[in-house]
């Protein structure tokens, strides 16, 4: 691995343990060059996966794309990062699982789309826009309102929200 701070190939591991969900290894590296000191994770990677775009384009699936995504709509949300973390393990894994070496662009959206609605539904909302490509309020209005019809009891808190003004 090489060094961050000096750019050494040669770094050498001081301490390997298992991340708290199990899902990769996390390994404390020392430059014996520089003297640095580093983290890195090590994941398992079931198939190298490519992503077929609706330009028709074919690129490798990019985990840190996946998961710059779900930060900004979770961005300022109330979500502790090892149920993100979590939520990242599980697309891949989904898309991994598909058993294809390629995967269109529109199959991660919506599977991230139903892992967010799961876990907070203003990253839902705000990555639905983004991807979507919400154009007009009406757009917003019409997923909120999907949203409050699925919610337990007839009535969603989108809803009542609105009526209580």
């Amino acid at each position: 691995m090489r060094c961050p701070f000096c750019g050494n190939q040669d770094t050498q591991v001081k301490d390997s343990r298992p991340t708290d969900d199990h899902s990769s290894i996390r390994r404390r590296r020392i430059c014996p060059d520089c003297g640095g000191r580093f983290t890195t994770f090590e994941r398992v990677q079931l198939r190298e996966l490519m992503v077929l775009k609706r330009s028709g384009r074919r690129v490798p699936f990019d985990r840190d794309k996946l998961t710059r995504s779900v930060s900004v709509s979770l961005r300022k949300r109330p979500v502790d990062p090892e149920r993100v973390e979590r939520l990242i393990n599980g697309v891949v894994r989904q898309l991994e699982s598909t058993g294809e070496p390629e995967v269109t662009s529109q199959m991660i959206g919506e599977v991230v789309m139903k892992a967010l609605r799961n876990l907070d539904t203003v990253a839902y909302v705000r990555f639905a826009s983004v991807y979507r490509n919400f154009r007009e309020p009406q757009d917003f209005k019409a997923l909120i309102g999907e949203l409050a019809l699925e919610e337990p009891g007839g009535e969603g808190e989108a809803e009542a929200a609105t009526k209580d003004r």
